[in-house]
């Protein structure tokens, strides 16, 4: 993808940002029922009882039409605050669950660790990217966010899943 010229990544200023807002980016256009269907799913309330309020901020600018994986982490990379994202792309728009790419984004590089060190890292990577459906988003991120979960671990019961799909944590 090539961004427009003129056009930057801008998040709200860290201090005027909740770091609970889940952070979802629209990549597919294709089809607004569906996105729509989407928003309203992640705007209803979450928790086992529906007690926390959903907070999401979402990027619909389609200037991120047809952006990579790649291209979201790179983009949201110097926001120190955030440890996934959420994208709404081709394969979420036209799954009947609507299941969102979420991305890790403290992934690491395993070609810069010393394999002395980190030998078992380097062989078994942790996973960078799994499925999760707007039902299962706020609390992949909240717990994401205060280190109650690791990534992985999510990770870990989307691959469980015989959809290979994070419905609900």
């Amino acid at each position: 993808m090539t961004m427009p010229e003129g056009f930057e990544w801008v998040l709200p200023e860290a201090d005027g940002r909740d770091m609970f807002d889940a952070l979802v980016i629209r990549t597919d256009f294709s089809d607004d029922a569906s996105w729509t269907a989407v928003v309203g799913e992640l705007r209803r309330p979450w928790g086992p009882d529906s007690e926390f309020p959903a907070r999401v901020q979402m990027v619909d600018a389609p200037a991120w039409s047809g952006a990579t994986a790649d291209e979201v982490l790179a983009a949201v990379g110097e926001d120190e605050y955030l440890s996934v994202v959420f994208v709404a792309d081709r394969h979420a728009m036209q799954s009947p669950t609507r299941a969102l790419l979420a991305l890790s984004t403290v992934w690491e590089d395993e070609g810069d660790l010393d394999p002395v060190y980190y030998q078992d890292l380097i062989e078994s990577p942790e996973p960078r990217e799994f499925r999760a459906t707007p039902t299962a988003v706020h609390a992949v991120h909240a717990n994401v966010s205060l280190g109650n979960m690791g990534f992985a671990e999510f990770a870990v019961a989307a691959s469980a899943e015989p959809e290979q799909v994070l419905w609900r944590v």
